[in-house]
């Protein structure tokens, strides 16, 4: 039985290892804190907590499934399919803005028909951009000086996107800018065009704070983060679970906080880690996103073409960026921010894509375990052949 699970691993479980065995261990821990967090919320809407554990459960298992359909795909095809991904969320991010389902004074969600399931476009725009600059810059690589055929098309398409997505949620833009930034560095882009995207970048987030929804709650979350006279209720009610936490917290379920902090399960989720696990649980979460950072960039330095390197590069970046703003707001290091934790807070949207992110990096990282085994077995055989 053990041999027969170890083969079928082996012909379909591709890629780096590490990664499946870090995305398992976040799963896990999610549907565990999840299914804590939202107490409060089955009470308010009279709905049991086994109802939220399941439809999470079922989120989680449709992530994995996305992973693993993405990385058994050539991570070559997605330069194409980032193409007709930008092109698809400019109407959406409009629509979205215009006419979508506002949520906290924020419209950033589609209603889909027939399965009344909301979606978020600017998960589409956030892949479909890095996927897509990880293309051009990789295609361009010996003319990347060239200011009209490489630089104008890479910091158009960022200012678009992120102005786009900037008009109902700054924070994912700010992202999302940020990894576009260090994609072009990593991809040789000189420094005098990157001032030049900065520049751009300034000047599409002005506009989109003056036509969007979010100036007034972004200065205010701004002007909280500084006011030392007084907490906003959020950050007060995360810091009294992390100093419930302790060192090995209170035990799984145990939460008090969870009555009180708004979206425990979501935003703020690392919170009711930390107060459950303790600071134990709360090093190991990091430690794990960190890890994933790593064998991330082990994939880039490991890549034999330009594609697949910045577009592991730009994902990794991007996810654990994410992490790092979400736990650093948690913890009373940043202004309070709408980011999810990647793969461990609930949503929909956010996991689908971060699953399909995940299997990305691992078709990439795929192909170079291929070619190494291949180039293994040709070694093999040349010395079979000699004796």
């Amino acid at each position: 039985m053990t041999a027969r699970i170890k083969e079928w691993t082996d012909r379909h479980i591709k890629g780096d290892q590490v990664i499946w065995m870090i995305v398992l261990c976040l799963a896990i821990i999610s549907i565990l804190v999840v299914y804590s967090a939202t107490g409060a919320l089955a009470y308010r809407n009279m709905e049991s907590t086994e109802h939220y554990l399941f439809k999470h459960m079922s989120l989680v298992a449709l992530s994995l499934g996305a992973m693993w359909v993405a990385h058994k795909i050539d991570y070559r095809y997605y330069s194409r399919l980032s193409k007709i991904g930008l092109w698809l969320s400019v109407p959406l991010l409009l629509y979205a803005w215009k006419a979508g389902v506002n949520l906290n004074d924020a419209s950033r969600w589609i209603t889909i028909p027939i399965i009344d399931q909301v979606f978020q476009p600017s998960d589409l725009a956030k892949l479909s951009l890095i996927a897509a600059m990880a293309s051009m810059l990789a295609k361009r690589q010996q003319n990347i000086e060239d200011f009209k055929e490489v630089v104008i098309p890479m910091v158009l398409w960022s200012g678009v996107i992120c102005g786009l997505i900037a008009m109902a949620d700054l924070s994912t833009a700010v992202l999302l800018f940020a990894t576009a930034m260090l994609l072009m560095f990593i991809g040789r882009v000189p420094v005098r065009y990157l001032v030049m995207l900065v520049a751009v970048g300034v000047v599409a987030g002005a506009i989109a704070l003056s036509v969007g929804q979010r100036a007034s709650t972004a200065k205010s979350r701004i002007t909280a983060f500084f006011n030392e006279q007084e907490l906003p209720f959020q950050a007060e009610q995360a810091r009294i679970a992390i100093a419930g936490g302790g060192l090995f917290g209170k035990g799984p379920g145990r939460s008090d906080q969870r009555n009180f902090l708004p979206h425990p399960y979501s935003d703020f989720v690392y919170a009711i880690i930390i107060e459950e696990y303790g600071l134990v649980g709360g090093v190991f979460v990091l430690f794990l996103y960190l890890a994933l950072l790593y064998r991330g960039m082990k994939t880039v330095a490991s890549s034999e073409r330009a594609f697949g390197g910045l577009l592991s590069a730009g994902l990794s970046f991007a996810l654990v960026l994410q992490a790092m703003i979400n736990m650093g707001v948690v913890v009373g290091l940043g202004p309070i921010t709408g980011l999810p934790l990647p793969f461990l807070s609930m949503g929909g949207t956010s996991l689908l894509f971060t699953g399909i992110s995940l299997g990305i990096i691992l078709s990439v990282s795929r192909g170079e375990v291929d070619r190494e085994w291949n180039t293994l077995s040709g070694e093999v055989k040349n010395v079979r052949k000699a004796a």
